[in-house]
């Protein structure tokens, strides 16, 4: 089965799926040896790991992420696609160009483009009802599989109301979009949001640490609540950067890491583990490494 029916398959499935947002190989093959069934590829941690803001990424910058991804993973990645970088001829090249890339889907949100970092902050801005829709139209024709996914962001909720977030998501799912990603302020947003859009796939987004008060449920309340999938944003970029920052901090100012050196040592055999090194020493045993030692 191709990766874009994988998903579709996914998303139509009365349970919530979970989908963690890998920004690194490494991360994606450990995500598919837990037995997660799709993957995530999210702006903010793409930026964080090449120490950029998300709005400074190129679309190349993204289609090699995806590219480096997709080639050690099976699993179907759904890929952040900003604003579909510019207009709705843009928009139609992202698609093309993500999708050659290995991504089972993309999600294009109403912001203005070029995005500005102020939305770190929660200072988003939102671009007019038919100005995503023609975007969302140029990206569905610029598909070459009918599987590939298409999920139009809305950050109206945020910006307006919950009303007009309600209002445009319903809109863009007839549009064309197979789901629809929203930012409901509080609990009880998250609970109404997928009775009144009953019939409309929805992400909800858990974001570690966010800033801006968004509630971080459990998976088990959203599958409740009607949810479709959860995509957990920011949970490998957090815990990357606050281990890699203590081993550093301490041996920078004790000359040591005090790390465990068996539990590295399992770590590190994990590590080879992960990226099939014995499959790399098995051919080379069988073609260039072939003397024997003594």
């Amino acid at each position: 089965m191709s990766t874009t029916a994988a998903f579709r398959r996914l998303i139509a499935d009365p349970r919530l799926t979970v989908v963690p947002v890998v920004p690194t190989p490494l991360a994606a093959r450990i995500a598919e040896g837990l037995g997660f069934e799709s993957l995530g590829l999210g702006g903010y941690a793409m930026g964080a790991h090449l120490a950029l803001s998300e709005p400074l990424l190129s679309l190349e910058d993204v289609a090699a992420c995806v590219r480096a991804i997709t080639r050690v993973s099976r699993l179907p990645l759904l890929v952040d696609a900003d604003a579909g970088w510019g207009e709705p001829l843009h928009a139609m090249h992202t698609v093309r160009t993500l999708e050659h890339a290995g991504a089972a889907g993309v999600h294009i949100e109403d912001q203005i483009f070029p995005k500005r970092a102020h939305y770190h902050k929660g200072i988003e801005h939102i671009v007019p009802v038919d100005e995503m829709v023609a975007k969302l139209g140029a990206a569905l024709a610029g598909r070459s599989d009918p599987d590939f996914v298409l999920v139009a962001r809305t950050d109206a909720m945020a910006t307006d109301s919950y009303d007009e977030g309600i209002r445009r998501a319903r809109l863009y799912h007839e549009a064309g979009a197979d789901v629809v990603m929203c930012f409901p302020n509080n609990a009880d947003e998250a609970e109404r949001a997928p009775r009144d859009l009953e019939g409309v796939p929805l992400i909800y987004v858990n974001s570690d640490g966010n800033r801006l008060g968004r509630g971080i449920f459990p998976t088990e309340t959203l599958e409740a609540w009607g949810w479709s999938l959860v995509l957990d944003a920011i949970t490998t970029t957090n815990v990357t950067a606050h281990a890699v920052h203590e081993v550093l901090r301490r041996l920078k100012e004790t000359g040591r890491t005090d790390l465990d050196q068996g539990e590295m040592r399992l770590t590190r055999k994990f590590v080879e583990d992960t990226i099939g090194l014995d499959d790399y020493y098995g051919l080379e045993a069988e073609t260039v490494e072939t003397e024997q030692l003594p």
